[in-house]
């Protein structure tokens, strides 16, 4: 469950790019391929789209118009991608466990990396500061996802 509660965390600040993450390593069997939503994202096309989604994420944060990550619709984004990925890394039997841990542990980094960034920002501006929050994001995830033994 920590794997579950790592991802989740990572989502609070990027929703997409722990997910991506964790399809790249169902992609290269690193997932239990009885875990349900560790064989849906090992597909090809939610690989592909995931990353080709959080690219556009970490791009489009830096923008001016970018939405906070806590209105409804970024908090509805962690809570889906935080469940899916935290659901695809837990063990089979705990898959509903897992999402439960990732969901909610993305939804409280949510708030958490929020107040950290919008400090940061009065300080460093916005470019700086996400680029530097993309930088340990993706970090997290890669760290989390590369630490599974190929299966």
């Amino acid at each position: 469950m920590l794997q579950s509660l790592l991802i989740g965390l990572s989502a609070g600040s990027r929703s997409m790019t722990p997910l991506a993450a964790v399809s790249d390593a169902a992609r290269h069997g690193h997932l239990a391929a009885d875990n349900p939503p560790a064989r849906w994202l090992a597909h090809p096309w939610v690989a592909a789209g995931s990353k080709a989604l959080a690219a556009g994420e970490l791009w489009g944060d830096k923008l001016p118009s970018a939405p906070d990550r806590i209105v409804p619709l970024g908090i509805a984004a962690r809570l889906v991608t935080g469940g899916l990925a935290g659901a695809a890394l837990a063990p089979r039997r705990r898959v509903v466990l897992g999402a439960v841990v990732g969901a909610s542990a993305a939804v409280a980094a949510a708030y958490v990396t929020f107040g950290a960034r919008m400090k940061a920002m009065r300080r460093f501006g916005q470019t700086s500061t996400g680029l530097v929050e993309d930088a340990l994001t993706v970090g997290a995830a890669q760290l989390v996802t590369r630490a599974l033994p190929r299966r």
